[in-house]
């Protein structure tokens, strides 16, 4: 039996993206949004954009840091807790 030290489940950053999206002046699309990071370096589908937002997919150090180039915003505002930030504005 294979043993692991830990299991990481989806991302931390999924909801924040589709936040960053409809923050965007004008709203960006999941395609439009992969148009952006492709322009900035990083392969990046729609389909990809889909299944971050979902929880789907690992995002790794590199592609978090284009996608935050992409949309304006932090890394670490990627990474933050909605319900928290929220609750601190």
């Amino acid at each position: 039996m294979k043993k692991t030290m830990f299991t990481i489940q989806g991302n931390i950053c999924g909801d924040r993206i589709r936040l960053g999206r409809a923050m965007h002046k004008p709203p960006l699309t999941q395609q439009g949004l992969a148009n952006k990071i492709q322009f900035l370096g990083i392969g990046m589908t729609k389909t990809i954009v889909s299944r971050i937002e979902k929880g789907e997919r690992h995002v790794v150090d590199a592609e978090l840091k284009t996608i935050a180039q992409a949309l304006g915003v932090s890394m670490e505002w990627l990474v933050e807790d909605v319900d928290v930030a929220d609750k601190q504005v």
